[in-house]
């Protein structure tokens, strides 16, 4: 997948493209029907399949206030884009600049000079231009001005009508539902970041973790132990997950995230690994003992086992 992280990035000759527009928080299965269509449209008339997305949540340009967290950093985004099949990717920085476009301007600049696009794949609450100015109904009558077709995409619904969104997975990744939010996403919940030190309280306690970074990249699930994956250098492992303050300790800081790979026991300072998220255990709760405590994160190692279908080493 070709990525350009500038209008002045795309060479003067790319196109004509087939184009879809949004935030693809997650690319979740949503995004990924969109995505299909784009690519069948696109190989239908020989065009090149195009995704065109932002930097960051419009929101946090126009109302801070209201802006969610993301589900997912730029470059994860990325990642998952280039797992669709799609052509090329236009991260667009949004800033005021951006938002301040008329809906013709936005259209002309990015859609018509420079991915001469000849389809705009879109759903039906689309909106663009300054103060969403621009709907459905505006983009196809450009479309006509300027020589592109416009596809209207329905949503994915796929329980009880209600329509897939970064939204829900938020919600189910704050309950801890990481099951759930896999079934949505189409692919398991994950976080991105560096290992570093910790109090190497597992390691006295017999099971050593990895520490991922405060600053790593993924929205951060729900306080509580969960089986899933660590991922390092194309290798993965499974792990028994802990998300949380570790109540049973005083001074913790909040939401640390740790992974105790089974059965080995891997120097990881240092290295950006992944952690995702397939199923939760058990919520967090404090123990009156050492003991207890041992006990407890021995019996979600045999369950964290048991989930991804790993056998004793």
């Amino acid at each position: 997948m070709k990525v350009f992280r500038e209008l002045t990035e795309v060479p003067d000759g790319f196109g004509p493209s087939a184009v879809t527009i949004g935030k693809f928080d997650g690319v979740h299965s949503g995004h990924r029907a969109v995505i299909r269509r784009l690519r069948e449209v696109a190989a239908e008339k020989g065009l090149t399949s195009t995704v065109i997305t932002f930097d960051r949540n419009p929101l946090e340009v126009l109302a801070p206030e209201k802006c969610p967290p993301s589900l997912v950093s730029i470059e994860q985004k990325l990642d998952l884009l280039a797992g669709t099949g799609v052509d090329a990717t236009l991260m667009i920085a949004f800033d005021r600049a951006l938002a301040d476009l008329s809906p013709v301007d936005f259209v002309r600049r990015i859609l018509v000079d420079s991915l001469h696009a000849a389809a705009v794949l879109v759903g039906s609450d689309f909106r663009f231009g300054a103060r969403g100015a621009g709907d459905v109904a505006m983009l196809r009558e450009l479309g006509a001005t300027y020589g592109f077709v416009v596809h209207l995409i329905d949503d994915v619904r796929p329980e009880a009508g209600r329509r897939v969104s970064s939204t829900w997975i938020r919600e189910l990744l704050a309950e801890g539902d990481v099951a759930h939010a896999a079934s949505l996403l189409g692919h398991i919940p994950a976080l991105r970041g560096v290992v570093v030190h910790g109090a190497k309280r597992g390691r006295e306690l017999g099971f050593p973790t990895a520490n991922l970074s405060p600053d790593s990249e993924g929205l951060i699930p729900a306080d509580g132990v969960y089986a899933g994956w660590l991922t390092d250098k194309g290798e993965r492992y499974p792990a028994a997950i802990s998300v949380g303050n570790n109540p049973t300790f005083e001074g913790v800081p909040q939401k640390q995230v740790e992974a105790y790979v089974l059965d080995r026991e891997l120097d990881l300072y240092g290295h950006h690994v992944e952690i995702s998220f397939v199923e939760r255990i058990r919520g967090m709760v404090a123990y009156s003992g050492i003991d207890p405590l041992i006990a407890q994160i021995a019996d979600d190692v045999t369950r964290a086992r048991r989930i991804l279908a790993v056998e004793p080493a």
